[in-house]
């Protein structure tokens, strides 16, 4: 018999058992061994982008599920614990483009065409995507490997079609302009979750306009959009603002363009920050979503004077046309202080909305879209309000709530190609919405696809067979457990639990439990710019798995954010070498 090592090796311990239990089916789940002595437990993980790679945050999530998973199989429970990934629309899509640009194979994806750039997509995603999962068995997780799913598998892209066709077919889904986050470099409208807002080092420029008929009365203004003045269809005041009264129902000139210095209408109302700069709103419908509410509640035109890229469209002027957004900025500026109209600058912090992919400033677009009217709301807000599913914290469950008070409706449409197509088609002014191509010459179907989340939001039931009753479906659903964030409380749980309601009639969990953020150990939010971001599978090959999971836990409190410091995982790998030496 050979001696044990008085050290403990995590690296040839950690692989040979879990190549041992893969062999084993250890972590396979068969429904029919779920009776009445045998109880089923069910958790399914939050895919992880099919474009990822293991980070601190993957290891906190995952360590959780892999506890309560091995926990019930040692309460002798049948034990599913689901995984797969998500096709994660726009972050793949901008990966394989930014290689494909790299390599010189295309300037712009229209160079190809879409068949020929999803060609690329897919041969990356074979290539690429499954590196999330190895690193996912390094880490040690307990998963049915055998079930693993992917957001655009066939059967499950049968799934999504099948919710959107049902819910057109409830007038749930409609077909409408609204305003909406753009990505100007992506050319895509993006969900509130995919922006991100970042403080910023901008500039306030203040200006006049002259009342019209009156030479003598001006309107002082504060702007960090100058470039946006073409745009302005009005200017707003707060009635109660004793300034500017007696000015309501006047107008006055808008100084850009200089060809056409319309007359604007001064108008009241009450949602203008008196506070605010000189407490006189420009009013820019077409690039502003609080400026687009105003102008509906008074009339006002809306014009458009960016083109989708970001740059300036005709309606600016022959000063800006053609210029991108930021060199207009500098240029209005200038043009307003060569007419004398540009009385001060100064510098300003203010919060601007970035793409979360492309890391460029958004821009509120009114833009044709898709958008959903959320089914199953009553029932998915009643469950958590009266227990039936548990929030770990409880304090989540009135962030809930409070969510829940105010939704409105969903963009689900995006202009890329990566994704799961609208199932509409259209011929002149015939419109068709259905699983198949519809029979005869002429019709084209809509190029947008589906936002990621029309995906995931039917992960506990569509990765379990669904629409068909199958025996996983029966006897694991609803699931019993889910690991998240709370930052996506919103644009993931409530989105699962509403799908959950509306087409199983029952709550997709019992219990949520949600993971803090994880930060150094001064509490900084770990980023590669900080460089207090260590690198889980660096950490795993110093110290071992088992040894980052107990350090990683041990600095967990529920919740709560979790203060990451290495000297816990050496903590773990002496726990481990006591264990083996016991």
């Amino acid at each position: 018999m050979p001696e044990i090592p008085k050290a403990y090796d995590p690296q040839s311990v950690e692989t040979k058992w879990y190549s041992f239990w893969e062999e084993n089916d250890c972590f396979t789940a068969e429904p029919g061994r779920v009776n009445d002595t045998r109880q089923a437990y069910s958790i399914v993980i939050p895919p992880p982008n099919v474009t990822g790679v293991l980070h601190m945050g993957h290891v906190l999530n995952n360590t959780i599920q892999d506890i309560l998973a091995r926990k019930a199989r040692m309460d002798g429970k049948e034990v599913l614990w689901l995984p797969g990934t998500d096709h994660a629309g726009i972050a793949t899509q901008n990966v394989v483009e930014r290689a494909l640009r790299k390599e010189g194979v295309m300037k712009h994806r229209d160079d190809l065409g879409r068949e020929r750039l999803l060609e690329h997509i897919w041969k990356w995603k074979e290539k690429h995507g499954g590196i999330i999962i190895e690193q996912l068995k390094r880490l040690g997780a307990s998963c049915d490997w055998s079930r693993l799913r992917f957001t655009m598998d066939k059967e499950y892209t049968k799934c999504v079609q099948r919710v959107f066709v049902d819910l057109y077919e409830k007038e749930l889904i409609y077909r409408g302009k609204r305003m909406v986050n753009w990505c100007p470099k992506s050319l895509t409208a993006l969900s509130d979750e995919e922006v991100i807002m970042k403080e910023q080092n901008s500039r306030l420029y203040y200006f006049r306009v002259q009342v019209v008929g009156e030479p003598d009365t001006w309107l002082e203004i504060a702007t960090t959009r100058p470039e946006t003045i073409p745009g302005d269809s009005g200017f707003a005041v707060n009635p109660r603002d004793p300034r500017y009264g007696h000015l309501v129902g006047k107008h006055a000139i808008r100084p850009l363009p200089v060809e056409n210095q319309a007359h604007l209408p001064i108008v009241a109302d009450e949602h203008i920050d008196i506070e605010f700069g000189t407490g006189v709103l420009k009013v820019t419908p077409a690039h502003d979503k609080a400026d687009f509410d105003i102008g509906q509640r008074h009339g006002l035109e809306v014009i458009d004077v960016l083109e989708a890229d970001g740059s300036m469209n005709n309606l600016a002027g022959v000063d800006l046309a053609g210029k991108d957004r930021f060199k207009a900025r500098k240029d209005a500026a200038d043009k307003l202080e060569e007419l004398g109209a540009l009385l001060k600058v100064e510098d300003y912090k203010n919060n601007v909305g970035f793409s979360e992919r492309a890391d460029v400033p958004v821009e509120p677009r009114l833009s044709e879209q898709w958008f959903l009217k959320y089914p199953s709301q009553p029932a998915a807000r009643a469950c958590v309000a009266e227990g039936t599913m548990k929030f770990h914290p409880e304090r989540w469950s009135k962030t809930y709530d409070y969510w829940m008070g105010g939704l409105q409706d969903w963009c689900i449409s995006r202009q890329l190609w990566w994704g799961h197509r609208i199932p509409v088609w259209y011929r002149g002014d015939e419109v068709y919405c259905g699983l198949e191509t519809p029979d005869g010459d002429g019709w084209e179907q809509d190029p947008d696809v589906l936002d990621t989340w029309c995906s995931s939001w039917l992960w506990p039931f569509a990765t379990m067979g669904w629409p068909e009753e199958t025996e996983t479906l029966k006897k694991f659903y609803p699931t019993t457990d889910l690991v998240t964030g709370p930052d996506i409380i919103f644009f993931w749980v409530a989105r699962m639990i509403m799908a959950g309601y509306e087409y199983r009639g029952d709550l997709p969990f019992r219990n949520v439990y949600f993971t803090g953020i994880i930060r150094d150990k001064k509490g900084r939010k770990m980023s590669k710019s900080l460089g207090n971001s260590p690198d889980p599978l660096e950490l795993i090959a110093r110290y071992g798995a088992d040894a980052l999971r107990f350090g990683t836990m041990r600095s967990a409190p529920l919740g709560l954010d979790v203060l990451f410091d290495e000297k816990d995982v050496e903590l773990g790998r002496n726990f481990c070498n006591k264990l083996w030496n016991a």
